[in-house]
């Protein structure tokens, strides 16, 4: 039982910080392609899952919710998936003066195999163009119907009379559009029609706006990241060593805890060398080596905050009296443990620094966060960085530790992977950000799209390259902390 625990607790910090940073990441997406003009079918808290709690948003019709399957999120932009089907603006048209229509009537009336009709179908669904109709009815019909699993019948979205769909936001005229299903003519030829829903979706846009849906994620988790560090710094503060004489903390079972030394103990000497600082402190022990034990002047505050605050004054003859009146004096006979240790802690206080003083760290962070990816691009530092690096399970191990370490900790550490959440989707390997980007920028060199063969192409290299390098820190991580 203890063995599960001590599973599931790292693998439950670990999913809930990856979860949410990679959510950011995808609103980061999905608020750009609001910003330009695109439609987004859903955006979700976890991965795609049949069973979901989710609400459809009545100005834009996305739909926002949350899947079990919580390893992430995602945003459905339409126009993402790089598709080219020649017989999508006819089905487009067919379908909308139609209202509802079968994909084997489609076939039959435009003369096009069936598989094409749901190839344009598909592409058309993802754009927001056409819904299934009576979904539930085609599932595992074949033949002439429909493939396995494929809708039989798609009808026509809502759509006022310039052709804007609920999707479209404000733009959408829904006091004078159309219900679902409901045929809508065209005011334009197929091809026109088929043009204008493309404008809708991110390959209808062009380049500087593509290239801000692709950046936005990235930059939205750089700014979460340097977000958080100003608020671990400058609002909860962070915890820091005192160079002063008082014991900050004892570790249970050791001999400080077994001699009955207490946090708040003020060590005014060992063996009769006065000591005024922890530094002093630890000349004193080091002096008398380990031998079998040591005499410890201790002086024992009855309020524990003293121990901590008080000045002692250039006055020695107020100090004692001061520190008569305010605790006791002891002395404590300690031995080391065969580490030569006492099991005694420094003590810390804890600091908040001003938001600019903030804002250099999250520079710092991200300076060096940058110098490291850019290291896994030198064949002469990538398995240096490899090696370095962690994979899901590191990070679920060290999430742990993070949170129970406190809140100022643990969202430290989730500004720091939020900053390399960020960077490493700016690395030029589809199917990352920076990869579809490289593509983006290549066209617009180019003048030329780049074939839709080789963009998929090199996605499959692309994720059979991340597949492997999962591979080698996942086995790197169970070395390091199994």
């Amino acid at each position: 039982m203890d063995s599960v625990i001590a599973f599931i607790g790292p693998l439950f910090w670990g999913l809930v910080l990856l979860s949410a940073l990679v959510f950011v990441h995808e609103g980061g997406h999905f608020l750009a392609a609001r910003v330009c003009g695109v439609r987004v079918l859903e955006f979700f808290l976890g991965m795609p899952c049949r069973f979901n709690l989710h609400h459809v948003s009545k100005r834009i019709g996305t739909k926002f919710g949350v899947t079990p399957i919580l390893l992430g999120g995602y945003a459905e932009i339409c126009g993402m998936d790089p598709t080219d089907v020649a017989c999508a603006p006819r089905v487009l048209g067919s379908i909308h003066r139609s209202g509802v229509a079968r994909v084997s009537d489609l076939a039959a009336e435009l003369n096009v195999s069936q598989s094409e009709i749901e190839d344009a179908c598909s592409l058309l669904y993802g754009w927001g163009s056409i819904v299934p109709w009576d979904v539930e009815s085609a599932q595992g019909e074949e033949g002439p119907q429909g493939s396995k699993g494929f809708p039989m019948a798609f009808a026509a979205v809502a759509r006022d009379a310039a052709g804007n769909t609920l999707y479209d936001g404000r733009a959408f005229d829904r006091a004078h559009a159309t219900k679902q299903g409901e045929p809508w003519n065209p005011p334009m030829d197929d091809q026109a029609f088929f043009d204008a829903e493309r404008s809708h979706t991110y390959v209808g846009k062009g380049f500087l706006k593509r290239a801000l849906m692709l950046v936005a994620g990235i930059a939205v988790n750089i700014l979460t990241g340097f977000l958080l560090v100003i608020a671990v710094y400058s609002v909860l503060g962070v915890s820091t060593p005192v160079d002063a004489n008082v014991v900050g903390g004892i570790i249970e079972g050791s001999p400080a805890d077994g001699a009955g030394l207490k946090v708040g103990d003020r060590i005014q000497g060992v063996d009769g060398t006065p000591v005024d600082s922890w530094m002093s402190l630890l000349e004193a022990l080091d002096a008398h080596g380990e031998q079998d034990a040591i005499l410890l002047e201790v002086w024992r505050p009855r309020d524990q905050a003293d121990a901590f605050e008080h000045v002692i004054p250039d006055d020695l003859d107020r100090a004692d009296a001061w520190f008569d009146e305010h605790g006791d004096f002891k002395t404590i006979e300690v031995s080391f443990d065969e580490d030569g240790m006492l099991g005694i802690n420094v003590p810390t206080q804890v600091v908040r620094l001003d938001p600019l003083q903030s804002c250099q760290i999250a520079i710092d962070n991200i300076v060096a966060t940058v110098q490291s990816v850019m290291s896994l691009l030198n064949p002469r530092h990538t398995l240096e960085v490899l090696d370095n690096s962690t994979s899901v399970v590191g990070i679920s191990v060290m999430s742990a530790e993070a949170a129970a370490a406190g809140p100022a900790t643990f969202l430290n550490f989730a500004a720091l992977i939020s900053f390399s959440l960020g960077f490493m989707n700016l690395l030029p390997i589809p199917p990352l950000d920076g990869g579809k980007l490289l593509i983006e920028v290549i066209q617009a060199v180019t003048r030329r799209e780049v074939p839709i063969k080789i963009q998929s192409a090199i996605s499959v290299v692309g994720i059979v390259l991340f597949g492997l390098l999962f591979l080698y820190m996942l086995r790197a991580d169970f070395l390091r902390f199994f």
